[in-house]
C-alpha cells in the first residue's frame, strides 16, 4: 500500500493573512493526522507575500506539539544559505523534544532572488559546487562521522542524542538524485515543481545508493500536486484557483490564492492556456477513484511508495475535504 503524506508552503488566500494561515496550517496538520497521513512536511520560502511558511523549524515545532504520531518535517531547508552545523543543531533540538518523528528534508534553492539570497547569507554566498561538501557536513555533524582529519572534528553538534532526524534531500535532477545516493540519503523528487528528469533521477539514484548511518536501502518521496473531489467535474472547478495561482508564480504577479469568482477562463489568451495544460503535469485533478489510479501509475513509473500532496487551492475547508477523500480512497485497505 503507498504511504500519503503532505507538503503545506502555507499559502495565503486572498483576503487572509498570515496569521490565519499559518493557524490553518496546524489545524491542517492535525486533521491529516487523525485521516491517517504518514507526514507533514512545511516548506522554507522567503520574500514572498504569498508564503507564509518563512522559517520550518520553529512551525515545525509548532505542529509537533499540535500533533501526536505524525511525522514532521522540512520540505526543505536551503541548506546552501546557512551553516551545517547550525542546521544540524537546530534538527537534534526538535528530535531531543519529539524523538523519532522528525524529517530533515533539505535543498540546493538560493531561497529566491539575487538579494534575497544575499540577505540570507549576510552576502556570504556558497558556490554552487560547495553542496556536496556541505550536505556530507550536515550528516557528518548530526551523527558524529566526521573523518578524523576534518578541520570540525572536535565540534559536537548538540544535544548528543542517540537518535538523529532521518535526512532527506529535495532534488529536481539526475545530479541531486546522485548526491543523495552517495551519501545514503532519502531522495525527494520534486515533481510538483518540474518532472521533466524525475525518470532518469530515480533510477540514478537506486543504482548509486550506498546504505548509510540514515537509510540502509533507497527511501524515495514523489511529491505532487493534487485536488481531489467527489467528482473529476467538481475536482476540476477546485482547481482552477491552483491553475490560476500557478500562472501568477510564473509570471512573478504574486503568490496569493485568488478566490474562483475573480477567475474568468474565458479571459485567458492562448499562450495562458497552453501554460496551464503544460502545469497540469505536475498535477492530478480528478474524482478519488481518477486520483489513486493516477497515483498507482505514477508510483510503478518512478517505482516508489510514497506520494507527499500539496494541494494550493483557494477554499481551506475544500483543501480539508481533498485530503479526506483521497485518505479514505488510498487507505482504505488498511
Amino acid at each position: 500500500m503507498l504511504k500519503i503524506s503532505v507538503l503545506d508552503q502555507a499559502p495565503i488566500s486572498k483576503g487572509s493573512n498570515p496569521e490565519e494561515t499559518l493557524q490553518n496550517t496546524i489545524k491542517l496538520a492535525k486533521w491529516t493526522e487523525s485521516l491517517g497521513y504518514y507526514r507533514y512536511w512545511v516548506a522554507e520560502h522567503h520574500n514572498t507575500s504569498g508564503l507564509a511558511s518563512s522559517s520550518p523549524e520553529i512551525l515545525m515545532t509548532q505542529i509537533a506539539a499540535s500533533t501526536h504520531k505524525i511525522r514532521i518535517g522540512s520540505g526543505g531547508i536551503l541548506l546552501p544559505q546557512y551553516s551545517p552545523y547550525k542546521i544540524a543543531e537546530n534538527a537534534k533540538t526538535l528530535s531531543a523534544l519529539y524523538p523519532n518523528r522528525i524529517d530533515l528534508g533539505f535543498g540546493n534553492s538560493p531561497g529566491g532572488s539575487p538579494i534575497t539570497q544575499k540577505a540570507l547569507t549576510d552576502n556570504h554566498i556558497k558556490p554552487k559546487e560547495d553542496f556536496y561538501r556541505q550536505v556530507s557536513d550536515l550528516q557528518g555533524f548530526l551523527h558524529n562521522t566526521l573523518s578524523r582529519n576534518h578541520e570540525y572534528r572536535l565540534v559536537k553538534a548538540g544535544p548528543r542524542i542517540d537518535n538523529p532526524p532521518a535526512m532527506w534531500l529535495l532534488g529536481l535532477t539526475e545530479n541531486g538524485a546522485k548526491n543523495a545516493a552517495q551519501l545514503g540519503i532519502g531522495f525527494v523528487f520534486g515533481h510538483f515543481i518540474n518532472p521533466k528528469y524525475g525518470k532518469i533521477a530515480m533510477k540514478r539514484y537506486n543504482k548509486d545508493f550506498v546504505p548509510s548511518v540514515n537509510h540502509k536501502e533507497p527511501t524515495t518521496i514523489i511529491c505532487i500536486f493534487v485536488v481531489c473531489a467527489e467528482t473529476d467535474e467538481k475536482a476540476e472547478e477546485l482547481a482552477i484557483t491552483q491553475d490560476k495561482w500557478l500562472l501568477n508564480v510564473g509570471k512573478g504577479l504574486g503568490t496569493k490564492v485568488q478566490p474562483r469568482e475573480e477567475i474568468n477562463i474565458e479571459e485567458y489568451t492562448k499562450e495562458e492556456l497552453e501554460q496551464i495544460e503544460e502545469n497540469r503535469k505536475r498535477c492530478i485533478v480528478g474524482s478519488p477513484t481518477t486520483v489513486k489510479t493516477e497515483l498507482h501509475k505514477l508510483a510503478e513509473f518512478y517505482q516508489t511508495n510514497e506520494f507527499m500532496i500539496i494541494t494550493n487551492i483557494y477554499n481551506f475547508e475544500d483543501k480539508k475535504r481533498s485530503y479526506q477523500i483521497i485518505a479514505e480512497e488510498m487507505l482504505s485497505d488498511s
